[in-house]
């Protein structure tokens, strides 16, 4: 049995925060911002939405796009480090919200690529049988441990969920193949005291590193070449890191998610939020391999490569 995507969903603020807004509020400008890091503007949730909240409306759509029924969920994993609270987990309040009554649920913690690591425990639990479907939902609030005096990061990150349906799919579809890494001794780079502190020099050299490495491997991997890629879908974490990713797959600007500049960095929902654009912008057509690769803080990554289609 293959484990693919059969269902997606999505859910940003309504709150846009441009650039020419941040340079009212720091030494900064809309030029330098494009220029470091492909964002123009970035979405920010009001005090009224939290991570949950945003996960929920994700998630909900993802269930009505799978046309499924929740009491068929057996597992809801949310990839976040910004639930609401410690606990109960942001997958505890999903289960009760979506009358997913048969859901065994939990938070995982792997930063920006937490969504990968959602989605490979969601395909070991399908191929063997244990459970038919799996709600794998990336959500960020990342505004609420952004420190908005520092200009390095507070013009990096925005608030937003992606969420999909994780199923049987038919052969020769669905991930074909996937890594997943850490780095502990890495960990000084990026991390939250009281708000996210990030050595940008050390964590840019590690993402260009790993990001153009681990989407080589899942495609070996797969036993597939670099012509045969149809599409990347980087995190969304700086143009520059994703523009090295993309050129080490000698692929056309076109055949690469470019997502950052609406949404900003948002964490382990980056990348299932650019999943639902570009389905929605037709880059993703059924059959289509795509690849999708994240880093985050740990160090952590992962990559995935994927026969789209159910």
């Amino acid at each position: 049995m293959n484990a693919g995507i059969v269902g997606i969903g999505k859910y940003v603020p309504e709150k846009i925060l441009t650039n020419h807004d941040l340079e009212k509020m720091m030494d900064t400008s809309d030029e330098w911002i494009r220029t470091m890091t492909g964002i123009e503007e970035r979405r920010i949730a009001s005090d009224d939405i939290d991570t949950s909240h945003m996960a929920y409306f994700a998630a909900k759509k993802a269930i009505e796009d799978a046309n499924i029924n929740p009491e068929e969920i057996g597992l809801i994993l949310t990839a976040t480090v910004t639930p609401d609270q410690p606990f109960p987990s942001i997958s505890c309040m999903l289960q009760e919200q979506l009358a997913a009554t048969n859901a065994a649920a939990m938070d995982i913690s792997a930063a920006c690529s937490g969504f990968m690591y959602g989605m490979v425990t969601a395909k070991q639990f399908i191929e063997s049988g244990v459970y038919k479907y799996v709600l794998v939902v990336g959500a960020e609030k990342l505004s609420k441990i952004t420190n908005w005096e520092d200009r390095n990061t507070a013009v990096l990150f925005g608030d937003g969920a992606g969420a999909v349906i994780v199923g049987p799919v038919s052969e020769g579809r669905g991930i074909l193949s996937f890594e997943l890494g850490a780095d502990g001794s890495g960990g000084k780079n990026l991390y939250q005291d009281q708000y996210i502190y990030m050595n940008g020099r050390e964590v840019f050299k590690f993402a260009v590193r790993q990001m153009g490495e681990s989407a080589v491997n899942v495609i070996e991997k797969a036993g597939m070449t670099k012509e045969q890629v149809d599409f990347l879908i980087p995190h969304q974490a700086n143009i520059r890191i994703m523009e090295s990713a993309r050129q080490r797959l000698e692929l056309p600007v076109e055949k690469m998610s470019n997502t950052i500049g609406k949404y900003g960095n948002t964490s382990a929902a980056s990348i299932p939020i650019s999943i639902v654009d570009e389905v929605a912008s037709g880059k993703i057509k059924d059959d289509d391999t795509v690849v999708m690769v994240g880093f985050g803080g740990g160090l952590t990554w992962g990559a995935i490569l994927l026969k789209w289609g159910k």
